[in-house]
């Protein structure tokens, strides 16, 4: 326990006094606190569960945690990572709690989670969960609360077939998983009587009041940011992108009703304002949004704003952000071919990518990071070929300005039209590739690790059969060798590694999250899916 950390927090939403006799309950983050407390989902959760009078709430991070009570009812693990699932183990055995759900009796608490990771595929950590919860938490999270007064007092499996009735909670103890084989696909998944949902349906938050911090504290790894959700989703639906698709419907915060009530009451304690969303720029009054950070009384604001959509970068936005502390700006192309870009829906032209880094440097800002990616279906050499070619031609454009370009390799996400292709086994070597021609180049090229992109990929493609493979994992050490020393240990009891990282999957098999019901379903993903396909180079 370190008090002094939480002593540096300035508070943006009053708690609630504890009354009657609270349910206690424990908020927990599996990382480090500055890395908790820069998440915004963290936050909004936490103050939402904080606020109630009926709840004792603590909060507990990998390094320090605030008083926690002897027998919490309700531990709750907010996931923003896949590989954090190490910490929650951690956390687990911190609190004395059995890991695997079936091993906990009535005595230990309910463990529920949610987060990005676990509404896209909670099937790899169903063991270790009691209730998962699939979806936005604005309503969510008080259904939750609410429904479990209703039982609280019950025994565990009366508790959770109650709770199995609330829209968006997701119970997994109660459904069964079959396999074809031990190494084979998935034959069903079955809920184990009629009295349980077949299907358990992710919660969409359909208000235009968005998120914003409800904590500003140094101790954050962004210093005293204060963080406003200025869109949720994304329209552009790019296919790959799991936050497009996810999370639909493209949602807007009021700029009266949310926006600008929020910042103002940022500012009341902190200069620093970071704008958050997939798209930020393309909120419908974004540029009204610019006009009133850019007067005069917040020339002292520092100003931050997440990936834009190339083609709204303005000369206007990069001279509102030059002048707000910000140097650079991210923009996410994806590809420098626009056959490549076309394949994966991402409208932008090569053009209007030249657009934005001039637009960028005529506003007065020092550099500009480019987000890139290799491997996507489809991809040929040539492709890559044009990427160099795109950063030469930016380079010639806007002369003086910092390029960087950020590359990751293609993962499948699930409820994504690409869910069904897996890692092209030739994406390092064509990471490899542009590290050598950029280099020629003398431009910044930033890859993210081949490797731990196919435990990535592993992990968002993966079906329960990985818990015992996450838990040697844990015990071998957490490197990618121990990956490969578990999956070695547990050959013949699950699919190769290649199944579930670099095969593409047929269309009609059953997928690890098939009885969860994401905003699309199969059958218009289907669709994105053959429109994409259509644009493949033809096989000689």
């Amino acid at each position: 326990m370190n008090l002094p950390a939480f002593s540096d927090e300035r508070l943006l939403f009053t708690p609630a006094t504890p009354s009657g006799d609270p349910i206690s309950t424990i908020f927990a983050f599996p990382n480090e606190y500055s890395v908790g407390i820069t998440s915004l989902g963290y936050q909004v959760v936490w103050a939402t569960l904080a606020m109630r009078s009926d709840l004792q709430v603590s909060r507990l991070f990998t390094d320090l945690h605030e008083p926690l009570p002897s027998e919490p009812e309700l531990v709750g693990f907010s996931v923003s990572w896949e590989l954090d699932y190490i910490h929650i183990f951690q956390l687990l055995e911190f609190l004395k709690i059995p890991r695997r759900s079936q091993q906990r009796q009535d005595q230990h608490p309910l463990v529920f989670g949610g987060g990005p990771v676990l509404t896209a595929n909670p099937e790899p950590f169903a063991d270790f969960f009691d209730l998962i919860l699939l979806g936005d938490g604005e309503d969510l999270l008080a259904n939750l609360i609410d429904a479990y007064q209703t039982v609280r007092h019950s025994d565990r499996q009366t508790q959770l077939r109650h709770l199995a009735q609330v829209p968006g909670i997701y119970v997994p103890s109660l459904y069964v998983a079959s396999y074809e084989s031990p190494t084979g696909a998935i034959a069903s998944i079955e809920p184990l009587d009629q009295s349980i949902p077949a299907e358990v349906e992710k919660q969409t938050y359909r208000g235009n009041i968005l998120s914003a911090s409800t904590v500003v504290t140094p101790k954050a790894a962004w210093e005293n940011i204060f963080m406003v959700e200025v869109v949720r989703s994304c329209p552009e639906m790019c296919r790959f992108c799991l936050a497009s698709y996810l999370t639909l419907p493209f949602r807007t915060a009021s700029l009266e009703g949310s926006l600008i009530p929020a910042i103002e009451r940022g500012l009341s304690v902190t200069n620093r304002i970071g704008l958050l969303g997939a798209s930020v720029t393309q909120h419908p009054e974004f540029e009204t949004l610019l006009d009133y950070l850019s007067q005069p009384q917040y020339q002292e604001v520092r100003l931050s704003v997440a990936s834009v959509r190339t083609n709204t970068v303005t000369p206007k936005l990069a001279a509102t952000l030059a002048s707000r502390d910000t140097h650079s700006i991210t923009i996410a192309v994806e590809s420098g071919s626009e056959r490549l870009r076309q394949i994966i829906n991402k409208k932008l032209t090569q053009a209007e990518i030249l657009q934005a880094a001039i637009n960028a440097k005529a506003g007065g800002l020092k550099g500009i990071k480019l987000y890139g990616m290799v491997g996507i279906p489809g991809e040929e050499m040539e492709d890559l070929e044009q990427t160099v070619l795109m950063m030469r031609d930016l380079r010639k454009a806007a002369p003086g300005l910092r390029l960087t370009l950020g590359c990751s390799t293609f993962v499948p996400k699930s409820h994504t039209p690409f869910q069904w292709f897996g890692v092209n086994p030739q994406a390092e070597k064509r990471l490899k590739f542009l590290q050598k021609e950029l280099g020629k180049l003398k431009i910044e090229f930033r890859p993210e690790s081949y490797n731990w992109s196919v435990i990535q990929a592993l992990i968002s493609r993966g079906d329960r059969r990985l818990s015992h493979l996450l838990e040697l994992t844990r015990h071998y050490g957490e490197t990618l060798g121990s990956y490969r020393r578990a999956y070695k240990e547990l050959a013949g009891t699950l699919p190769e590694l290649d199944y579930f990282v670099h095969a593409n999957w047929d269309e009609q098999q059953i997928l690890p999250w098939e009885h969860l019901k994401g905003p699309l379903p199969t059958s218009t993903l289907q669709k994105h899916l053959a429109s994409a396909t259509a644009q493949f180079s033809p096989v000689l």
